[in-house]
């Protein structure tokens, strides 16, 4: 067989080799090695010294040898080299036999790139002394266009972009586990992940090639695979370990707490106003749960309902009214006077009384309460909520199936507590906060602005004030849906603060298309002033709040909105007027005497006191100890259960202990006066 014939054989085998393949790639050894070896693999009676050299021995050959000699096609992870074909020729056959064992004894190490269309010289002619011409044929390719690289890149660069994407594609295919995937995925589909529908293809995809991968049982078939698909996933997967989603998958994989993982990675990726709004859980956690909630016998405690007056023993009643509900027959007319609300100043100047001396005291005696319902006891309203049946096992840290749920779904609701969660200060001497984005989206940027009466104005470009200690500690921008934004400024010391007027208004720095307005807080003294702007901000629009003088140590407003006089509707009933209540209690975990689960709540259930909301059925930091484990999956269960309506529900107000408030209520007994409970 002469050289020409067995050319064609290789051409066509490379032709063959190659068609179905997107990438060549090369080999790691010693390419002079692989040069000799070609040579030395002929019988020597077949490559005679022509010559000075061997009759294959020509610098075209070996360039074309030492070039892409090392090349390979993997396929269905098994290398194929280019010299994996038969030549029929006793003379060829050793030679291609050698090389490929040689060159399949070592490990891919990088693709092969060329910026060059042909490899090689096909033929050349030379000219003897005698004038005769002589015809050489080497080895010679023509390479198709998608093996060619016409960039301006460096092969150098090339090849370690690609080195790179494959060995940090083998990492994550090492160090993320098949179940750390699952469990994100799981999280994506139940959208409990920030940005996580981001990443569900690349997830998917990245799992069927883990699948794969884990199915292998050799080191080697590793590397061939990894190679192998590394020039397919692309970039996204590629590199997915070193994305912000590869953190969440190897600190899920290396046992973190799935908790921790995620605050971790959204610490990563969500802006500065995002807070987590769902619990996460998987389906494995949840099915842990439900045994253990079967074996703990509270499967039927799950089921809840509002609680009635009936449900309660007289034992945990601090007042009931005793009178039933008379209806006033009258005209059309009287029926409107007695809609006309009341101003909450009026009663500024009424006999102030502690909530146990109130308790204590007043209570006892006291045959006929009513309740002055103001606008901003809005955060305050709750609803008393129990099982379906009576019998059922608790699941609460106290001896009973009650809970209590307030306006929002949170156990104590205030903007306060919105200020304190998004890392507010609210314990200085003077405090004004702005809310927005609650009631409605409202994606506007607003901002809360103070003129101190030297001049200085507070604000995001001004935060601090060291001299007379007020700061803006929050700046929300971007306000994320089902979350209430917030900013706060905060005086913390009177004995640094100005004398004069502080000048409080909120700017609509940008608006995004919200159509609302804001709600607003001043606090002083224990007193917290509140309004609300209902109107939309046009962008720029500034909003003047309330201007507040401070001399000698104390502290006066002067309202520059209209004073919270409107009535409006909240839970089927109307604000600004008084109420009648019909039982007064302890929240449940201070019933029967009971002590140390928690804060202390005093209840003010209404008559025809209505919640509109979806209340939790419960809330984790309820349930006892032996549920704890299943936080997470018991926390998205309170939120999902439906709370069963019941007639005659026990909703109304609710004051925590521990935060600062205040009520009017007119006690009938054998006076009748008003008074101003202080919480």
């Amino acid at each position: 067989m002469e050289f020409r014939q067995f050319k064609a054989i290789f051409q066509e085998n490379f032709k063959q080799l190659s068609k179905d393949a997107t990438h060549l790639f090369e080999v790691d050894l010693d390419k002079d090695q692989l040069w000799n070896l070609y040579l030395d693999s002929f019988d020597p009676k077949d490559n005679p010294i022509y010559r000075e050299r061997r009759e294959f021995d020509c610098s075209c050959c070996r360039h074309f040898i030492k070039n892409i000699g090392n090349a390979v096609v993997i396929k269905d992870n098994k290398v194929k080299t280019i010299w994996d074909f038969e030549t029929g020729s006793t003379i060829y056959q050793p030679v291609v036999d050698a090389l490929s064992k040689y060159i399949k004894s070592k490990t891919v190490s990088d693709i092969w790139v060329s910026k060059e269309k042909k490899i090689g010289t096909d033929r050349n002619f030379e000219q003897g002394e005698n004038g005769k011409v002589t015809e050489w044929e080497h080895f010679f390719l023509n390479l198709p266009d998608k093996f060619v690289d016409k960039s301006s890149r460096s092969e150098g660069d090339i090849k370690g972009s690609f080195r790179d994407t494959r060995n940090v594609f083998k990492r994550s295919l090492d160090e993320i586990s098949e179940e750390s995937l699952l469990t994100v995925l799981e999280l994506i589909s139940q959208n409990s992940l920030y940005k996580g529908e981001e990443w569900k293809g690349a997830l998917t995809e990245f799992l069927k090639y883990k699948k794969e991968y884990d199915k292998l049982n050799t080191i080697n078939e590793k590397e061939n695979y990894t190679w192998e698909q590394s020039v397919k996933v692309g970039g996204a997967i590629g590199r997915i370990k070193n994305h912000s989603i590869g953190t969440l998958l190897i600190n899920i994989s290396e046992g973190m707490d799935l908790d921790t993982a995620v605050k971790k990675y959204e610490a990563i990726v969500a802006p500065e106003s995002y807070k987590r709004s769902k619990p996460i859980y998987t389906k494995q956690m949840l099915e842990k749960a439900k045994e253990k909630i079967q074996e703990l016998g509270y499967i039927d405690s799950l089921q809840r309902r509002f609680a009635t007056l009936e449900d309660i023993t007289i034992n945990n009643i601090l007042f009931s009214d005793k009178d039933s509900a008379k209806k006033i027959k009258g005209n059309v007319f009287d029926e409107m006077l007695n809609d006309t609300p009341t101003n909450p100043k009026k009663f500024s100047k009424i006999e102030e009384i502690t909530i146990e001396n109130f308790i204590q005291n007043i209570l006892p005696t006291a045959r006929k309460l009513e309740i002055f319902l103001e606008n901003k006891h809005n955060n305050n309203m709750v609803s008393l909520i129990t099982s379906e049946n009576k019998d059922t096992k608790t699941m609460f840290k106290w001896n009973n199936n009650f809970s209590w749920a307030y306006s929002g779904n949170i156990t104590d609701s205030s903007m306060k507590e919105n200020v304190k969660s998004a890392g507010g200060n609210v314990e200085g001497v003077l405090r004004f906060s702005i809310q927005w984005n609650d009631d409605e989206y409202n994606p506007n940027d607003f901002d809360a602005h103070c003129i101190e009466p030297k001049g200085n104005e507070i604000f995001y470009g001004n935060p601090n004030n060291r001299f007379t200690t007020g700061q803006l500690d929050i700046d929300i921008t971007r306000p994320v849906k089902n979350k209430p934004a917030v900013e706060n400024i905060t005086w913390t010391n009177k004995s640094k603060m100005e004398d004069g007027n502080y000048k409080f208004f909120v700017e609509n720095y940008s608006h995004n298309g919200g159509r609302t307005g804001f709600k607003a807080e001043i606090e002083f003294d224990g007193q917290i002033y509140t309004c609300e702007y209902n109107k939309e901000l046009r962008q720029k629009e500034k909003v003047e709040v309330a201007e507040v003088t401070f001399k000698n140590g104390i502290f006066s407003i002067k309202e520059k909105l209209p004073s919270n006089i409107s009535s409006k509707d909240m839970w089927n009933l109307k604000t600004n007027q008084f109420h009648n209540v019909g039982v007064v209690c302890y929240s449940p975990n201070y019933w029967d005497e009971q002590q140390g689960n928690g804060n202390k709540h005093y209840m003010f259930l209404l008559k025809n006191c209505i919640n509109p909301e979806m209340p939790n059925a419960f809330y984790v930091e309820f349930l006892n100890q032996e549920l704890n484990e299943h936080r997470k999956v018991m926390e998205a269960m309170g939120s999902k259960l439906k709370v069963e309506d019941s007639e005659s529900q026990l909703s109304g107000l609710g004051f925590s202990s521990t935060r600062r408030n205040e009520l009017i209520i007119q006690v009938e007994s054998n006076t009748k006066r008003i008074l101003k409970l202080k919480f």
